[in-house]
C-alpha cells in the first residue's frame, strides 16, 4: 500500500488503526467521517503526528477527489446504503473492511472467530491457550485497537486471534485465515444485512476462502453451519455438547475428548470448566479445536480451562447484596445471547432488557424465561416491543423505566434474598449508549452504588 491514495471510511476504533497502519506503511491516507468535525476533534488530537487529508459530514463528500483514490477501507458498522458508500460503488471503486486489509498486508498465523454468539468469550480463550503456550499472540478484531494496525505490526511468527463481526467480514473477498471458528448461527443484525440470507453468507466468508491446508472449526448441532461444510475445504473439527463423534470433539461421562484418525484424547472434565453454562462448555471446545489446530497441547488447555474467569459483560458476576445476586450480561446484544444467559443462571430472575432495535423478533426469548423470570423490567426503544410479546406470552410482571439508574433502583425494589438480577437486553446498545461495554459498566455503577447505599444491602 505504500504511495497509494487509501481512503479511511469512518473513526472509529478500526479507522483510527487503519490510519496509523497505512501511515506506517507510505500510504498517502484520505479520511471521511459523517459526523461533524468539531464531534471528532478529541479522535484528531490522536491522529495529529500523521499527515492525512480530512473530509466531514456529507456536505464535504464532494471534495473528495474520487479519481485519485485506489482503495477504501469501511468501518464495520457504516451501512452500504450510505451516501459516501454509494458513491464510491458507482466509480468502481474497491470498498473493503479492516480484516480484508489486514488479511493482505501480514504474513503472521490468523485465528478467525465469528459467530452470532459466544465469539468474545472464545476469542479471548483462545488467546489465553496460545499465552499459556508461549506463543507470540495478539487478540484482535473486535477487541483492542483495530486488527490492521496490529498486522501491520506483526511477524510470520505472530498469531493475531481476531474477533470478527458479519459488519467486518461482509467486506471481504480474499480474506483466507489460517484457523477459522464459526460458533453458531442464529438471526441478526437484519438492520444492516435486511435478510438472513445476507447475514449467513456474510459469517461463512469466514472459511470459503480456506483450503486443506487450512482448519475449519465448527458446530455440530448447528443445522445453518452443517448444511455449508460440503462447501469448506479446509480439515474440518466439529464440536458437539449433544453428542459423542466419531471425530470431533465432544463430552462423554462429564468429559470433554478429542477423536481423530482413529486416536482418542481426554482434554478436561467439565465440572472442572470455572465458567458456568452450557454455552460456554460449547464455547471451550470450540477454543480447544483451534488449539489443538495450533498444535497445542490438551495439558495447556485444560489449564487455562480449569482457571478462565470469563470476559467482562458476559455472564459477569458484579455483586451480592442481602442473599441478592447481580449479573451484567450487556454482551447480550440479541435474542439469542440472552437466551443463553438465562438458561445459565439460576431461577429466580429479575431482568433488565430493551435498547436499539435491529428489527428482531422476540418471541423465543420470551419462550424461554421457562418460568425462570419472575420479573421484566424494560427500557429503550424495543421495550413497547418486547412488552407486547411478552404479554401475548402471558407473562405480565413488566416494568417500564427510562434508563439505566432507574432499571437498577427496581431491581433493589422488586428483588429478595435468593432472586438472581441480570442485565440481559437482547438488544444492541446504540440509541442509548455508544456501546454495550458504557451500557455494562454503567450497570456495575449503579449496582455498586445502591448496593452500597441501599437498606437491603448487607
Amino acid at each position: 500500500m505504500k504511495d497509494k491514495n487509501i481512503l479511511v471510511v469512518g473513526l472509529g476504533v478500526s479507522g483510527i488503526a487503519c490510519i496509523r497502519g497505512l501511515n506506517k506503511l507510505g500510504a498517502r491516507i484520505f479520511v471521511y467521517d459523517e459526523s461533524p468535525k468539531e464531534k471528532c476533534d478529541e479522535k484528531l488530537q490522536e491522529l495529529k503526528e500523521i499527515e492525512a487529508s480530512y473530509f466531514f459530514g456529507n456536505n464535504e463528500i464532494d471534495k473528495i477527489d474520487f479519481d485519485i483514490i485506489d482503495l477504501a477501507i469501511k468501518s464495520p458498522g457504516i451501512k452500504y446504503e450510505v451516501p459516501i458508500i454509494k458513491m464510491l460503488t458507482e466509480k468502481h471503486i474497491r470498498v473493503i473492511s479492516d480484516i480484508e486489509a489486514s488479511y493482505k498486508i501480514t504474513d503472521a498465523t490468523i485465528v478467525s472467530i465469528t459467530g452470532t454468539n459466544g465469539k468474545t468469550t472464545t476469542t479471548t480463550l483462545i488467546g489465553e491457550i496460545i499465552k499459556e503456550s508461549k506463543k507470540n499472540h495478539k487478540i484482535t478484531g473486535n477487541i483492542g485497537s483495530g486488527m490492521f494496525y496490529d498486522a501491520v505490526n506483526s511477524n510470520e511468527d505472530d498469531v493475531l486471534v481476531a474477533e470478527v463481526s458479519s459488519f467486518q467480514l461482509a467486506g471481504t473477498f480474499c480474506y483466507k485465515p489460517h484457523i477459522a471458528v464459526i460458533t453458531n448461527i442464529t438471526p441478526d443484525h437484519m438492520d444492516f444485512h435486511h435478510t438472513y440470507e445476507n447475514y449467513i453468507d456474510a459469517k461463512f466468508r469466514n472459511v470459503v476462502n480456506q483450503d486443506e491446508n487450512d482448519y475449519a472449526i465448527l458446530n455440530y448441532e448447528d443445522e445453518i453451519i452443517m448444511s455449508f461444510t460440503d462447501k469448506i475445504k479446509a480439515k474440518k473439527i466439529f464440536f458437539s455438547s449433544e453428542r459423542v463423534l466419531d471425530e470431533g470433539i465432544y463430552v462423554q461421562d462429564e468429559k470433554i475428548m478429542y477423536s481423530r484418525d482413529e486416536k482418542t484424547e481426554f482434554i478436561i472434565n467439565i465440572n472442572d470448566i470455572f465458567i458456568p453454562g452450557k454455552h460456554n462448555l460449547e464455547n471451550a471446545m470450540c477454543a480447544a479445536g483451534a488449539a489443538l489446530s495450533l498444535g497445542i497441547n490438551t495439558q495447556t488447555i485444560a489449564n487455562v480451562l480449569k482457571n478462565f474467569k470469563g470476559v467482562e459483560h458476559r455472564l459477569e458476576f458484579c455483586g451480592e447484596y442481602n442473599g441478592v445476586k447481580f449479573y451484567n450480561d450487556s454482551k447480550g446484544t440479541n435474542t439469542d445471547a440472552s437466551i443463553k444467559a438465562i438458561q445459565g443462571i439460576e431461577k429466580p430472575i429479575i431482568l433488565i432488557a430493551g435498547g436499539y432495535d435491529k428489527n428482531s423478533s422476540y418471541d423465543e426469548f420470551i419462550k424461554n424465561f421457562d418460568n425462570k423470570v419472575k420479573s421484566l423490567i424494560l427500557l429503550g426503544q424495543t421495550a413497547d416491543k418486547i412488552e407486547a410479546c411478552a404479554r401475548s406470552y402471558g407473562f405480565t410482571d413488566i416494568y417500564r423505566v427510562e434508563n439505566m439508574d432507574e432499571a437498577v433502583k427496581k431491581c433493589f425494589e422488586l428483588s429478595v434474598k435468593g432472586d438472581n438480577v441480570v442485565l440481559s437486553p437482547a438488544c444492541a446498545s446504540w440509541g442509548m449508549y455508544p456501546n454495550y461495554e458504557v451500557r455494562g459498566r454503567d450497570f456495575k455503577e449503579r449496582v455498586k452504588y445502591y448496593g452500597g447505599n441501599s437498606t437491603k444491602a448487607k
